[in-house]
C-alpha cells in the first residue's frame, strides 16, 4: 500500500479535531499533553493539559512547583506515579538540561518516564523526526487493515507493529503522519462501530475482507483482578477531621486520606475487630462507638483491583475525645477548607463533594 501514508494525511486534513498541543512545536507541552492522555482520553485530559498549562506555561515553572500543587491537580487522573515522574523530569531538565528538552527520540527515552511512545511522540511533533508513536489506535488501525493478529501486548507483537509502523510513516511530514494515524483510530476506526462505510482502506481493509474487524486487534488475557474492601473512618473533631500523607511506595504515595481499616468483607464487621487493627485504643473506640453516618458504597477500579470502599462518619466531643491520633506523627487534625487544598485519591474528593460540600 504505496499511497498509504497520503491518503491517511488527506483523511487527516479534512477531519482532524483541534486540540491545543497540536497548535505547538513546544515541545514542554507535548510533552505534558502527552504524559496526561496516557491511559485517558481525551475529553477527559484536556481539561487538565489546560490547567497545567496555566499554572506551569513553562518547564521552569513545573521544576519550582512542590509535589503537593502537582498532585492537587492531577487529582482525578489516577497513576498517580506519572504526576511524580513528571516532575522529577521537570527538575532534571532544569537544573541539568539547561531547561531545554532532548531534540531526538534516542535521548529523550533517557527521561525518567518517558518511554517508546512519548519519546517518538516528542521526537516527530517538536522536531520532525521521522520515527512512529505506536498507541492503541494505531495497534488497532494497523491490526485491521493489514490482518495483523499478533497480540499487541506480547513482545513480538509490538516488535512488529513498530516494524510495521516506521515501515509506512511519511518521508516529508512524519508528523503528520503520526497524528493523523492516531486520529484515525480515535475518532474513526474505533473500538466499537468503526465507520467501515466511510473508511478511505475500504477495499485494502483485511479485517474488512475476512470478517474479522471485531476480532482485531488480538490483547493476551489480562492478569486477574482482585478485591479489596476498604473501610475508612472520618472522625470529626470540633468540626475538624483525622487525615493524613501516605508514605511510602503505592499507587496513593503523596497524597491524603483518613485513617484506614481493610478487611475481607465489604461491611466493617467489629467481631473480627482483631484482623482489622493492632490499635487497642482504636479498638476500644470502635466497639463503644456508633457511626453518625455510613456512605455508600463507592467502587474503584485499578489496573488489577477493584476496591469497594465505605465511609464511617464519627463525631467525637472535644471534652471527651481520647485523640486516637494525636501521638501518631503523620496524622494531622484539619478542617475541611485545608483539607480540600490538600492532594487527595478521586475517591475521598468524590465523597467529600456528596456528603460534606
Amino acid at each position: 500500500m504505496s499511497d498509504f501514508s497520503n491518503k491517511l494525511i488527506e483523511w487527516y486534513e479534512l477531519n482532524k479535531r483541534d486540540l491545543p498541543w497540536r497548535n505547538t512545536k513546544d515541545p514542554y507541552k507535548i510533552w505534558l499533553s502527552e504524559i496526561i492522555l496516557q491511559q485517558t482520553r481525551v475529553q477527559q485530559g484536556l481539561p487538565y493539559y489546560l490547567a497545567f498549562e496555566e499554572a506551569f506555561p513553562t518547564i521552569q515553572n513545573f521544576a519550582n512547583a512542590t509535589e503537593e500543587e502537582v498532585l492537587r491537580l492531577w487529582q482525578g487522573l489516577g497513576y498517580y506515579s506519572r504526576a511524580r515522574n513528571m516532575h522529577f523530569t521537570a527538575k532534571h531538565i532544569s537544573e541539568n538540561l539547561s531547561s531545554e528538552f532532548p531534540t531526538n527520540f534516542k535521548d529523550l527515552l533517557k527521561l525518567k518516564g518517558v518511554g517508546n511512545y512519548t519519546a517518538a511522540a516528542i521526537a516527530s511533533f517538536a522536531f520532525g523526526e521521522k520515527v512512529a508513536t505506536v498507541d492503541g489506535n494505531v495497534y488497532r488501525v494497523l491490526s485491521r487493515i493489514f490482518g495483523i493478529d499478533s497480540p499487541i501486548n506480547s513482545t513480538n507483537g509490538i516488535k512488529e507493529f513498530a516494524e510495521v509502523a516506521n515501515t509506512l510513516i511519511s518521508d516529508t511530514q512524519p508528523d503528520t503522519f503520526n497524528q493523523a494515524l492516531m486520529e484515525f483510530g480515535a475518532i474513526h476506526c474505533t473500538p466499537k462501530s468503526p465507520n467501515c462505510l466511510h473508511c478511505p482502506f475500504v477495499q485494502e481493509c483485511e479485517a474488512r475482507k475476512q470478517n474479522r474487524v471485531g476480532e482485531l486487534p488480538v490483547k493476551l488475557k489480562k492478569t486477574k483482578v482482585t478485591d479489596r474492601y476498604f473501610h475508612y473512618l472520618v472522625i470529626e473533631e470540633n468540626e475538624k477531621y483525622w487525615i493524613k500523607e501516605r508514605k511510602g511506595k503505592g499507587i496513593w504515595q503523596g497524597l491524603y486520606d483518613f485513617p484506614l481499616l481493610e478487611s475481607d468483607h465489604k461491611e466493617l464487621n467489629l467481631e473480627n475487630i482483631d484482623q482489622l487493627t493492632e490499635d487497642l485504643e482504636l479498638k476500644t473506640f470502635l466497639q463503644e462507638n456508633a457511626p453518625s453516618q455510613i456512605s455508600e458504597m463507592y467502587k474503584h477500579i485499578l489496573s488489577h483491583q477493584r476496591l469497594h470502599i465505605h465511609f464511617y462518619h464519627y463525631k467525637v466531643d472535644i471534652e471527651k475525645s481520647v485523640s486516637l491520633f494525636s501521638e501518631k506523627d503523620e496524622y494531622s487534625l484539619m478542617d475541611l477548607d485545608n483539607i480540600e487544598k490538600q492532594p487527595k485519591p478521586i475517591i475521598i474528593h468524590n465523597y467529600l463533594n456528596t456528603y460534606f460540600y
